[in-house]
């Protein structure tokens, strides 16, 4: 299919049920759907949205384009969970059906108020010219699913000297305020975080560009995010267009973390003293959604993708999925994820690992699964090599140098190869001469990798063969193992 402008933009009811039925055909013989990660019913999944806990319950929304693999009408497709880990779907929650969100539902956030909760998002609309305007919109969500818009814009337009890339608001409750941090461009294509703040929400005052120790941070942000980890603010959010003498990335476009000292959204400022950092070292993070949960802890979740590449899965109908969900801590002024505690009730059938290696490459695991996860202590010297999806000859490859202090994450031969233009592997320093631990869940196109107990993380979507099931470590000196691997139950149908 050619997926022009008027197909992008055609109403979602105009689609005929032939043309819907031989979508989900295509998507049910797709090889590469998941097991245990959220992926679209059908079309296309990008940003989640509205990350929160109410009525008794996790709630999470992601961006929807429902006919196809691309950019187009999008919507808010809804999901609940207990656990945080099986994901019950609600269906199409937010539509583009009123005139200030025509041509989409773009990306937002939502905070429990009351007996309600409250969702504030982009609305995307373009007139015949195609010109584009983005208002920030707000709805209310009841107990028993039902949403409302509110039927004018709580912010009717961008600030003078912006563009009409004016979107992704982030609301927060702070004292006995609400503000809402906006992701911008000026007019001269620099990235800002706009602060507004509201005390009813529904009256909202603009106070300015969030004052960053950092300048020149590309030209534009996406998904702009504060939360507290361990009493300090963390922003995480998406510049695009980064200078890379500012951080070194390989994405099309970063997605990022700053740890902050200080943050005080009435003065719009935000001190740190650290540094810049990727959220994820790997291929295929973006547009990371994080908030303060009441039991205390911070979580995340992310995209698993990035705009403007091809995927494998394009070709039958959809494209993409959301990460694990995340716990975020910090410790020696460094930030930790690793997947919630509830994720270990996805764990099966349990084998033990133990072993030495000499010179030498070995099937370590040939289980036929392609849902699993694998937590592994690896000591030794030299150089060694962990093989992930592999049949002997195509694998997923972990390279590790003890002596250089360095893990590569190789996709080269992985299988099906994509976006090669941003290059096929990815490099990490680690500690040198130390024991390694590698904690990985594999989904059958794709890798969630915790390096030393989060201390980093990679990320990867992978297209292997079906005959890409097996486990291999080789080394090329002494290589001492031990570790548990777990097959994993499915979430999805």
């Amino acid at each position: 299919m050619e997926w022009n402008r008027a197909l992008r933009y055609k109403n979602l009811n105009e689609w005929s049920e032939e043309e819907k039925k031989h979508l989900l055909l295509q998507i049910e013989n797709s090889p590469w759907r998941l097991h245990y990660h959220i992926q679209p019913e059908s079309g296309l999944l990008n940003d989640p949205n509205g990350f929160s806990f109410f009525n008794d319950e996790w709630h999470l929304f992601y961006q929807n384009y429902p006919m196809g693999p691309v950019h187009g009408l999008k919507c808010w497709y809804h999901l609940s969970s207990k656990d945080l880990i099986h994901w019950k779907g609600k269906g199409l929650a937010i539509l583009p059906d009123t005139e200030y969100d025509s041509h989409g539902c773009y990306s937002g956030s939502a905070i429990p108020v009351e007996d309600r909760l409250f969702i504030m998002y982009t609305g995307n609309v373009r007139d015949k010219n195609w010109n584009r305007f983005s208002y920030q919109l707000g709805a209310w969500m009841d107990k028993k699913g039902r949403i409302s818009k509110l039927k004018t814009p709580l912010i009717a337009k961008q600030p003078e000297n912006y563009t009409d890339h004016f979107r992704d608001p982030q609301i927060i409750r702070y004292h006995n305020s609400y503000y809402a941090l906006i992701g911008a461009q000026t007019k001269q294509k620099e990235g800002n975080i706009l602060v507004y703040q509201s005390k009813d929400l529904k009256n909202w005052e603009f106070n300015g560009p969030l004052e960053l120790p950092l300048k020149n941070l590309g030209y534009m942000i996406e998904c702009p995010n504060i939360v507290w980890v361990d009493q300090k603010p963390v922003l995480i959010f998406c510049p695009q267009g980064l200078d890379q003498n500012i951080l070194h990335y390989q994405n099309i476009y970063p997605n990022t973390y700053l740890i902050g000292d200080t943050f005080d959204p009435e003065k719009n400022r935000f001190e740190s003293k650290y540094l810049l950092h990727n959220l994820d070292e790997g291929f295929d993070i973006y547009a990371t959604q994080a908030f303060n949960a009441p039991d205390g802890r911070t979580l995340a979740v992310s995209w698993i993708g990035l705009p403007e590449i091809d995927y494998p899965t394009d070709q039958y109908g959809w494209a993409h999925c959301l990460s694990l969900i995340k716990e975020l801590k910090i410790q020696d002024g460094h930030l930790y994820q690793f997947p919630v505690k509830e994720t270990e009730s996805l764990r099966g059938r349990k084998i033990e690992l133990d072993g030495v290696l000499t010179e030498q490459t070995q099937l370590i695991l040939n289980q036929n699964e392609t849902a699993y996860e694998l937590e592994i202590i690896l000591k030794g010297n030299g150089e060694g090599k962990l093989q992930l999806a592999s049949d002997g000859h195509q694998a997923l490859n972990l390279i590790f140098n003890f002596a250089d202090g360095t893990l590569v994450l190789d996709r080269s031969h992985a299988g099906i190869p994509f976006a090669q233009q941003y290059g096929t592997s990815r490099t990490v320093q680690i500690p040198k001469n130390t024991p390694l631990n590698l904690h990985i869940f594999m989904d059958a196109s794709v890798v969630e990798i915790f390096l030393n107990h989060g201390h980093d993380v990679l990320t990867s979507r992978l297209f292997p063969s079906k005959k890409q099931t097996k486990i291999f470590l080789e080394t090329n000196h002494h290589l001492a193992y031990n570790g548990n691997y777990w097959s994993l139950h499915s979430i999805n149908k």
